[in-house]
């Protein structure tokens, strides 16, 4: 059974997600403030959070930058804050996806199931016995271990980070559209000004290049989308 936290400040709110993913056969863990939200994050294995932004004692960036610190499950912000540059900010710290309020619970438990369903399947390509290692200049990926290491110093990634450079690596010689990328590693139908894939690529740059203003593994291609660089 998956084993997902809630993390959000308003009650109704939290008792209506709480009962609905329950019928879906969810396993819920319910915390009201930041604070909370970190105890049961460090005493708790979850497979996915959702996570309000405005909480009291811990706001949820910081209960964010914290699960990232330590994980590599989905999270999905829930939060009334809709302007463009509080989506990016959320997703440039570690969210998978954005929601805001108001929302349909239909949409949730449908994204819900989309994230979870991902991160089963990158999960379970870590299942196998003998290792799969997709190699790029010093840049190695395990697909068996869902590791990444750069020069031999392991890098954490969340699991869609993780697919766009599985997908860079086993694809070597191919330029990719951010509409491409998108439909290939979210598994969803590309929305046309979504500024997700630019997100999660600056973020995996971030981690995975010595200088991430000129990178060298994934490389842009101007009026086309990216491509993998020479390394």
């Amino acid at each position: 059974m998956n084993k997902i936290l809630i993390v959000e400040d308003d009650i109704e709110i939290n008792q209506l997600i709480t009962k609905y993913l329950k019928k879906e056969g969810f396993d819920i863990h319910s915390a009201y403030d930041g604070k909370e939200a970190l105890s049961y994050i460090s005493n708790h294995e979850y497979q996915l959070a959702i996570l309000d932004l405005m909480l009291p004692h811990i706001e949820g960036h910081e209960v964010l930058r914290n699960i990232r610190e330590k994980k590599t499950i989905p999270v999905i912000i829930l939060s009334a804050k809709d302007r463009e540059m509080d989506k990016i900010m959320g997703l440039e710290l570690g969210a998978d996806d954005y929601i805001t309020k108001p929302f349909t619970i239909g949409e949730l438990i449908a994204r819900v199931k989309a994230q979870l369903r991902r991160y089963t399947e990158f999960n379970s390509d870590a299942s196998g016995s003998e290792a799969v290692i997709l190699k790029h200049g010093e840049l190695e990926l395990n697909l068996n271990t869902f590791e990444v290491t750069v020069a031999g110093r392991i890098k954490t990634l969340t699991a869609k980070e993780f697919g766009i450079l599985k997908l860079f690596l086993a694809n070597p010689a191919r330029v990719f559209t951010k509409s491409q990328i998108f439909e290939s590693v979210w598994r969803e139908e590309s929305i046309s000004d979504d500024n997700t894939v630019m997100v999660h690529i600056n973020r995996l740059r971030a981690k995975i290049e010595k200088d991430p203003s000129n990178p060298v593994y994934i490389q842009t291609v101007w009026g086309f989308g990216y491509k993998l660089g020479e390394g």
